[in-house]
């Protein structure tokens, strides 16, 4: 690299860290380099010539590599992530084998293992679920071989393979085959059990799974066979649950009165339930405003989406991921209005401090942030978006 490239460099490094008001300690730290070396960067003293070195210091400041180089320079994998879809994937296939390698545990430790699993899904920590997935499928599947408990964990099964699998399947981007036999497996355990919260559950996760494939009429069947008392907080806030779902396929359908029925009846449920987070669902009245949002959004009403965001209070909401998914939604919404770029950019960032897969991985975001990089200006904002957008993946 030249010295008058380097100075260039250099000197857009400078630029890009008092824009920031960050110090050299800072941003050398962030960085894992030290001050001076960091120092003699910014003077053009050192070359600015490994890719590792540029990522590392357009992390610690937020950007996009180019807004350093002034040229693309493509995402290298997140090999933990991926690492853990490679896992996940073979402790379901060797449970469909029989052969799940695991270890009994009792079934206090096991429940114990579910619940920490699902806070860390609800709190959209991808790394650590990921990371504790593989090896809670092969125990409790062994656990349920050998006969122990077999009713509990069969309760577990249907419950983690939903709300944990499956979940965090769908937040990493994985493909649909997998979030399918996540589904799958909680259905399974649901129909052994035979009682109608599992049933509820698995109905649940199928829907969904079914949706993202879209196989709409398939979903909307298998939402109606559900029959699910409403005694108890617990069937409460799963039968709304399951309207939010119903009212999301019927959108897609675009079977509007449907959606209205659903949406209604969800409503009413909340309002009975008020804010709860029962089993990992984070049912209320502020979720059943995000899901309205959705819905106007699958059906392209855009204005209405924004409109309906406007009036949900994100930070009634029980669950951290739906907060991540209510900025990234509103953002959704808004970038389609006039002269709404700006707040949709400030949207994005917002939902990707909150849950940063739930923007990086998600299709209909990353395809937004496409479109919007492509039409990007050289000011603050665009170069937040230029960041957003490498770090979903995108070029630039």
């Amino acid at each position: 690299m030249s010295s008058g490239i380097s100075s260039a460099i250099g000197a857009r490094l400078r630029l890009l860290r008092h824009a920031r008001g960050k110090s050299l300690a800072v941003v050398a730290g962030r960085a894992g380099i030290s001050p001076s070396y960091l120092s003699r960067l910014e003077a053009g003293e050192r070359a600015l010539d490994r890719r590792s070195l540029i990522v590392a210091l357009a992390d610690a400041l937020e950007v996009a590599p180019s807004e350093l180089t002034g040229v693309p320079l493509g995402l290298a994998g997140e090999p933990g992530a991926d690492q853990a879809l490679v896992e996940v994937r073979m402790a379901m296939l060797a449970v469909a084998m029989g052969e799940p390698d695991g270890e009994v545990q009792p079934v206090e430790r096991l429940r114990a293992r579910v619940g920490a699993l699902l806070t860390a899904v609800n709190d959209a920590h991808g790394d650590v679920t990921g990371a504790r997935l593989p090896s809670l499928i092969r125990d409790l599947h062994t656990t349920l071989a050998a006969g122990r408990h077999e009713r509990e964990i069969l309760r577990l099964l249907a419950l983690a393979h939903m709300q944990g699998t499956e979940a965090w399947l769908a937040m990493a981007g994985a493909p649909n085959d997998l979030t399918w036999q996540a589904a799958t497996l909680s259905r399974a355990a649901a129909e052994a059990l035979d009682e109608p919260v599992s049933l509820g559950i698995a109905a649940y996760g199928s829907a969904l799974a079914l949706l993202s494939a879209g196989a709409l009429d398939l979903a909307a069947r298998t939402l109606h066979t559900v029959a699910l008392p409403t005694a108890t907080v617990d069937e409460l806030q799963l039968a709304g649950s399951l309207s939010l779902v119903s009212s999301l396929v019927s959108a897609a359908r675009r079977d509007t009165a449907a959606r209205t029925s659903a949406l209604t009846h969800a409503a009413e449920l909340a309002g009975r339930t008020g804010e709860t987070n029962v089993m990992g669902f984070g049912f209320g009245p502020s979720n059943v405003g995000v899901w309205r949002m959705q819905c106007a959004l699958e059906a392209g009403e855009h204005a209405e989406a924004a409109k309906i965001a406007a009036e949900v209070d994100p930070e009634a909401l029980t669950v951290r991921a739906r907060r991540a998914v209510y900025w990234r939604d509103r953002a959704r919404s808004v970038a389609r209005l006039p002269r709404q770029r700006d707040a949709a950019v400030v949207m994005l960032r917002r939902a990707e401090r909150l849950s940063p897969d739930h923007v990086r991985r998600h299709p209909f975001t990353v395809s937004l942030l496409e479109e919007l990089v492509s039409k990007a200006k050289r000011d603050a904002v665009g170069r937040e978006l230029r960041g957003l957008a490498f770090r979903a993946g995108l070029p630039v």
